[in-house]
């Protein structure tokens, strides 16, 4: 038996200071002391430079780490994180039931990560377990609960049921009911959801293809309307993505030469939304100033 929690998610950002004051409205909080220089900058004097190091906020349960994006890193939701109760077991399984699979050593400097492997779709997540010497900052405090919370996360691929199968075999999540129509597989700690959605190109007609890989972030709050507000008042997206009629408006009478192309721009955005709001959880949509997704329910 292992018991196994999804408590980690980090997002590569040139500017965190603006994530992080979006993801404070969606009930994230952290201290000028969860903020930290890069490997091999420890030392360094002076303001920390947004395009490097990282902030970590919490939500009492889930971590979130916003990670300054270096050269040759992609943007966005980078990876998420589980704590077990048995690392050794977890790693064993991974490497007797998945050979093919890999598994590395994080540096000891990492406030979460002691390994980090991934799925066999290629997933990339952190693995890691009480106790162990590099947890640090609010990886290494008390949990709570709170009205604000992370309340599921969305991977796309190809092979649903493969990767919810290894993700039942090596960690135990527990599967939750769904219709018979529904392609998903919805894996729960009991506190957060692994949502592992079918990724087809055909639901891109007509539109660039997005990859294969993380999704978006959902989360549940006491009051839409709270977040909302707050968001407008820090000046920060607070818009629902659906809103395409007014921007395609906006659009054509800036330039009414370019509304074909406005067209065609709500066109290949709407189909981009429309398979976002295919999540069952999400009663609101928007993105964070990078564009992340994130969905909103109330609850």
């Amino acid at each position: 038996m292992i018991s196994s929690k999804i408590v980690h998610v980090a997002i590569l950002s040139h500017n965190f200071s603006r994530l992080r004051k979006f993801y404070e409205c969606l009930g994230m909080k952290g201290t000028d002391s969860d903020r930290s220089r890069p490997f091999g900058q420890e030392g360094r004097e002076g303001p920390l430079d947004q395009r490097s190091g990282a902030a970590r906020l919490t939500d009492g349960y889930v971590g979130m780490n916003l990670i300054g994006r270096e050269a040759g890193f992609q943007g966005g939701f980078d990876h998420f994180g589980i704590d077990v109760d048995d690392l050794d077991l977890a790693l064993a399984r991974i490497r007797e039931r998945y050979p093919t699979l890999g598994v590395v050593k994080r540096p000891s400097n990492r406030p979460f990560a002691s390994f980090s492997a991934h799925d066999p779709a290629g997933n990339v997540f952190d693995l890691s377990q009480a106790g162990m010497e590099n947890r640090s900052g609010l990886y290494a405090g008390n949990r709570w609960q709170q009205s604000r919370r992370v309340h599921h996360i969305q991977i796309r691929v190809l092979d649903p049921a493969l990767v919810a199968r290894f993700y039942q075999d090596v960690f135990e999540l527990r599967e939750e009911e769904k219709s018979l129509e529904d392609p998903n597989f919805y894996l729960t700690d009991g506190v957060v959801t692994l949502v592992i959605a079918p990724w087809k190109i055909s639901d891109y007609v007509g539109t660039s293809p997005v990859r294969p890989g993380l999704d978006h972030i959902g989360f549940k709050v006491e009051s839409l309307r709270a977040v909302r507000q707050e968001l407008a008042e820090l000046g920060l997206p607070g818009e629902s993505n659906q809103a395409i009629d007014r921007d395609r408006d906006q659009w054509t009478k800036a330039d009414p030469a370019r509304s074909g192309r406005a067209l065609d721009w709500v066109s290949e955005r709407d189909a981009i939304l429309r398979l976002f709001a295919t999540c069952r959880y999400g009663q609101y949509h928007i993105s964070d100033p990078d564009g992340v997704f994130a969905d909103i329910s109330e609850g």
